[in-house]
């Protein structure tokens, strides 16, 4: 599949650039998307929620009324779950969400999911760029010429560009990221994946490894 490389005031630049079958070609893998993605959203889960149970809430230990007769449930102290404000039966305790998935798993949902985009066609290829300085106004106008403003725009850079990050900081639906910090949540949840050439280079590098 061959997409035109376009520069950063949105024009043709006249050339054309092969997008590798064996990433952007594949039959994609919903079931490796699924864990990838789950992978994700646990990992960013604090898990620090806690709720107390009826040995750390504070009160009277007595208990409140006689075990038979009462005629109905038996009730200890005041801080029994079955009385209002007592302790909680099996709440939340602080816990760690993540979980471990295969590299493999994890390489094959990045190539599916940059497959989905390329069978949208929402692969936009453009020359290596930076900024002199941070300009969110810059990003902005780049994005208006290449036609994306109106779309989440996931920019994929071969290295740490401090410039080109600070200027998409604060524009709305922009996010900015490294080869290295690349996952299939952020891909899937952009609109367009703006590639720059040097980071479809990596791309190639870093998913078209022979596995061992």
């Amino acid at each position: 599949m061959e997409v035109n490389v376009y520069n950063i005031k949105g024009e043709d630049t006249g050339r054309k650039i092969t997008l590798n079958e064996s990433i952007f070609g594949i039959e994609p893998n919903d079931h490796a998307i699924y864990l990838a993605v789950k992978q994700f959203m646990a990992n960013q889960r604090q898990g620090t929620h806690k709720a107390k149970e009826r040995s750390e809430i504070a009160g009277s230990t007595r208990k409140l009324g006689r075990q038979k007769g009462g005629g109905g449930a038996r009730r200890g102290d005041i801080k029994s779950p079955v009385l209002v404000g007592g302790g909680r039966v099996f709440g939340p305790k602080p816990r760690d969400y993540s979980f471990k998935l295969n590299k493999k798993v994890k390489t094959l949902a990045r190539k599916s999911a940059l497959a989905y985009k390329a069978k949208d066609n929402a692969i936009l290829v453009v020359e290596d760029f930076s900024f002199e300085t941070p300009s969110a106004k810059g990003f902005i106008s780049m994005a208006k010429n290449l036609k994306v403003s109106d779309k989440k725009l996931l920019v994929i850079l071969s290295e740490t560009n401090k410039n080109v990050y600070l200027s998409a900081r604060n524009v709305e639906r922009a996010n900015v990221q490294t080869i290295s910090g690349l996952n299939t949540y952020n891909v899937l949840n952009a609109g367009v994946v703006m590639l720059t050439e040097s980071a479809l280079s990596e791309i190639d590098n870093l998913l078209s490894k022979k596995e061992a």
